[in-house]
């Protein structure tokens, strides 16, 4: 893993923004709807790192569950990879399981694995590269 591309903010609604905002002491420098993971995205830039606030797009969304069981907070963190493949073979040698076997949409154009957070520590891990 080359970085820590992101950390993820579940977030009821739009409304939360305006909070990390005020704390960031700015506005987001990107916001994206990404249907694939039923989300809407904020971005923030925090020096190398961006925070990403999640927004469910459907009360049937993963973040939308997510919400509903442990409300607004930290729902995962992202390590930037050049490439996917190696790095996924490379967790799971170290008995991590994706939730998927092959790359997913995400925002800011880029493709994503997620691990489950029951072989992660409890943490749910997503790794992402550029398509």
């Amino acid at each position: 893993m080359e970085a820590l591309d992101h950390v993820a903010i579940a977030i009821p609604d739009k409304e939360s923004v305006s909070l990390w905002e005020k704390l960031l002491g700015q506005s987001p420098f990107h916001t994206e709807e990404v249907p694939e993971q039923g989300v809407k995205v904020y971005f923030f830039q925090v020096g190398p790192t961006k925070i990403e606030l999640l927004e469910p797009l459907s009360p049937e969304s993963a973040v939308a569950r997510f919400l509903e069981k442990k409300g607004p907070g930290l729902h995962h963190i992202a390590f930037y990879v050049e490439e996917l493949s190696p790095a996924v073979d490379k967790l799971k040698a170290a008995g991590a399981t994706p939730l998927s076997e092959t790359p997913q949409p995400a925002a800011l154009g880029k493709k994503a694995i997620f691990f489950h957070p029951r072989t992660t520590g409890g943490v749910l891990v997503e790794l992402v590269t550029f398509a």
